[in-house]
Formats: structure tokens, C-alpha cells, sequence
């Protein structure tokens, strides 16, 4: 299994940033997969995560309403587009495999990516 994830960096507080993470070696379209992120001082936590099936997505509530998520199985691709970001929103973010998505939960993490890092400032 890899995950690689890509398009991390610099931004303005208000700016948008997207993520993308590059998944091979597992049934990509059939597993649950999600983004993690840990702040400095902080624990990892869960962002946005989307079921095997895709019926169901779990939002962390810092992100509701600024950050979406979406797959593209013909690519094997996850997003994470990331939009009116905030000094809080500063962390490593990881692309991961969840064992476990529900609409209030996300986690038991079966395989972690390389993260990239989103960095919030003026």
C-alpha cells in the first residue's frame, strides 16, 4: 500500500489550498479513505474521512463548510480542497486508510502516507 500526498505549502489566512494523494496497491474505489493532520503540540487527528462505499463522510467541525473531499477512482486519486484557511488550519497533513468512518468518527488507521505540510500565516 502507498499513499503519497502532495500539495502542501504557504498560504494566506482566507486562501485555498487542495491536497492530492496518490493511493496504489489496494482496491482504491472499494476502501475507506480519509485525510489526518497534526498540529504542532497536537494529536493527530481526523479532517474528513469517506466510507468504502461513499455514502458516508466524516468532517472533522473546524473544517464544516471550508474543506471538502472527493475521489476519483479512475485515477486513484483522494482531494482534499482546503478553502478559507486559517492559522489553525496549520499541520502535516496525511492521506490514510481508516478501518473505521462514521458520521461522528474516524479513525483506527490501517496505513498512514507520507504527509505534507499546510502552513497558515501571514
Amino acid at each position: 500500500v502507498q499513499l503519497q500526498a502532495s500539495g502542501g505549502g504557504l498560504v494566506q489566512p482566507g486562501g485555498s489550498l487542495r491536497l492530492s494523494c496518490a493511493a496504489s496497491g489496494f482496491t482504491f474505489g472499494h476502501s475507506a479513505i480519509g485525510w489526518f493532520r497534526q498540529a504542532p503540540g497536537k494529536e493527530r487527528e481526523g479532517v474528513l474521512c469517506i466510507s468504502s462505499s461513499g455514502g458516508t463522510t466524516y468532517y472533522t467541525d473546524s473544517v464544516k463548510g471550508r474543506f471538502t473531499i472527493s475521489r476519483d477512482s479512475a485515477k486513484n486519486t483522494l482531494t482534499l480542497q482546503m478553502n478559507s484557511l486559517k492559522p489553525e488550519d496549520t499541520a502535516v497533513y496525511y492521506c490514510a486508510i481508516p478501518g473505521v468512518v462514521a458520521t461522528n468518527a474516524c479513525y483506527g488507521v490501517r496505513y498512514w502516507g507520507k504527509g505534507t505540510q499546510v502552513t497558515v500565516s501571514s
